[in-house]
């Protein structure tokens, strides 16, 4: 059974290995941010994007598109990486904001098995960039996170309020 999550709720991840499934109804990006205990987003690293590089333990999507599927393996971890958010960004000439697509979906499920957690992103407007959900460590074991944070700003307003540089 899947847990339907609300924004803010949070809910066990029983596996090592996970994939977080999108369905956008329209192309976005997803990315990953690596974040400390504190939540800060640590250096260049800090941002798995497409053809920008990730670690070995998360496998990103190539291109936009209206389904995703990222994997993670939260085994391998490294110890510093407290948080994992997936980011979902329109891409340039796509629409211009998440309030005029249907609402988007992230769902947590082992490879190849059914979903144990699902969020639905209802509610946004004029963001251009949001933080659809958060894996992360807490006591030892890893949790998934209902975020649904948006940025009307895109996707360097979400970088530098995590303490990173916008992208040029």
């Amino acid at each position: 059974m899947t847990a339907e999550l609300v924004r803010g709720q949070n809910h066990p991840v029983p596996h090592d290995r996970v994939e977080v499934r999108v369905s956008a109804g329209t192309p976005v990006l997803a990315l990953a941010f690596l974040a400390d205990e504190e939540g800060r987003l640590a250096g260049p690293g800090a941002l798995a994007r497409p053809g920008g590089g990730a670690p070995a333990w998360l496998r990103l999507p190539q291109e936009a598109a209206d389904r995703h599927t990222l994997a993670v393996d939260l085994e391998a971890v490294a110890a510093e990486v407290h948080r994992i958010g997936l980011l979902l960004v329109l891409p340039p000439g796509g629409p211009p904001s998440f309030g005029s697509v249907p609402a988007p979906h992230a769902a947590v499920a082992p490879p190849d098995g059914p979903e144990f957690a699902g969020f639905t992103l209802t509610g946004l407007g004029a963001e251009t960039a949001v933080v659809a959900l958060e894996l992360y460590r807490r006591q030892g074991a890893w949790k998934v996170r209902a975020v649904g944070q948006g940025y009307a700003e895109g996707l360097g307003a979400l970088l530098t309020d995590g303490g990173l540089p916008a992208p040029q």
